[in-house]
């Protein structure tokens, strides 16, 4: 397939990017508009591959996609484009609407347009496949059923309500026009190349340079953690398998408290990167201000995907984790380029848009 993908410097993104050229045979247009969040170092080991194309571009912007969609022809569209800081959405919710709720329309539109103009027969083929959270649905007492797929949304921050919202219109937008919509509420993920603003990264990079490692509250926030690649592998399989106007939850059955999560990664570089003194990392955990409408656990039940399309997550948590400590002890220069925001200045000057 010829499959454009939103978002695809982002985290999330360049991990499905690098899966879709390096395990499939598929065509990729990455369609990034390249916020602080995009990062194209993410994608240097895939960017001069032959079945791969960027281009610069804001989703937003009706006509440049349009003329994107009308050039490349994509056979199905994975939208990933979005802010997604919890923190930044609290500092400043603008950017989410705008992004999330009116960027998403201006790309349902688009993709609307394309895919009326389409062979029957392509048309009857084109999937878009919108990915979210499961921050969706809110807050989820101790004791209480994971999310499923019904479960009601109840979303607590700016950043979780434009995704909400978002959700609605993709729905919206198969039920009224026929748009053949796929629709996957994902849990935290992490791994390699995610940006150092979120836990995992930001408690590695800390720790490695003598810092306080932040928790926010009390620490006893659940989540369920996802390792990056597989989630990769789950979208492939809801775009190529799933129901048109099926939702689909994707987890890594790893439900972890935060502090618990920290103190893991404190051990593993307790083994791989001994402080020069003796001690272990733990001793720079630092409690802070809760954030504003925390939400204490997120938990999902994948049981449908696993079922219906016969996906499940390859690593534990364990086993991801130390993969993906490894990683950044790997990787320190990509992390500084990101930290010194050298990765946005470099790009400047080097940056190509094939098909622009």
């Amino acid at each position: 397939m010829r499959i454009l993908v939103t978002g695809g410097a982002g985290f999330i993104g360049s991990a499905l990017v690098r899966h879709l050229l390096n395990h499939s045979e598929h065509q990729v247009l990455n369609l990034d508009k390249l916020t602080y969040a995009g990062n194209l170092e993410s994608l240097a080991g895939v960017a001069g591959h032959p079945r791969y194309r960027f281009l610069r571009a804001d989703i937003g912007d009706q006509a440049k996609v349009a003329q994107a969609l009308a050039e490349f022809q994509p056979d199905a569209i994975l939208h990933l484009a979005a802010e997604s800081h919890v923190d930044r959405s609290i500092d400043g919710p603008a950017a989410f609407i705008q992004t999330n709720i009116v960027g998403t329309y201006s790309l349902l539109e688009a993709s609307r347009a394309y895919w009326l103009d389409l062979p029957e027969a392509r048309r009857q083929a084109f999937r878009f496949h919108h990915v979210s959270t499961d921050e969706v649905y809110g807050d989820l007492h101790a004791g209480a059923a994971p999310f499923s797929e019904t479960t009601p949304y109840a979303p607590s921050s700016p950043y979780s309500a434009s995704k909400a919202a978002s959700d609605h219109l993709v729905r919206a937008w198969q039920r009224t026009y026929g748009v053949p919509v796929l629709l996957s509420n994902c849990s935290n993920n992490y791994g390699p190349y995610q940006f150092p603003e979120k836990l995992i990264p930001l408690a590695i990079l800390n720790a490695l340079e003598g810092k306080p490692l932040p928790v926010y509250g009390d620490g006893q926030q659940v989540r369920d953690w996802l390792y990056v690649e597989d989630h990769a592998r789950a979208l492939v399989q809801v775009l190529t398998r799933g129901q048109v106007g099926e939702t689909y939850n994707i987890g890594g059955h790893s439900q972890r408290k935060n502090l618990d999560v920290v103190r893991s990664i404190c051990t593993l570089l307790d083994e791989l990167a001994p402080r020069q003194h003796a001690g272990s990392y733990q001793e720079l955990i630092s409690f802070v201000a809760d954030r504003p409408g925390h939400d204490r656990r997120y938990a999902i039940d994948a049981g449908k995907i696993e079922r219906e399309l016969g996906w499940t997550p390859q690593e534990t948590f364990e086993s991801g984790l130390r993969k993906t400590v490894r990683w950044y002890l790997d990787n320190l220069d990509w992390c500084r380029h990101v930290q010194d925001g050298s990765y946005r200045r470099e790009r400047l000057g080097a940056l190509k848009e094939p098909g622009a």
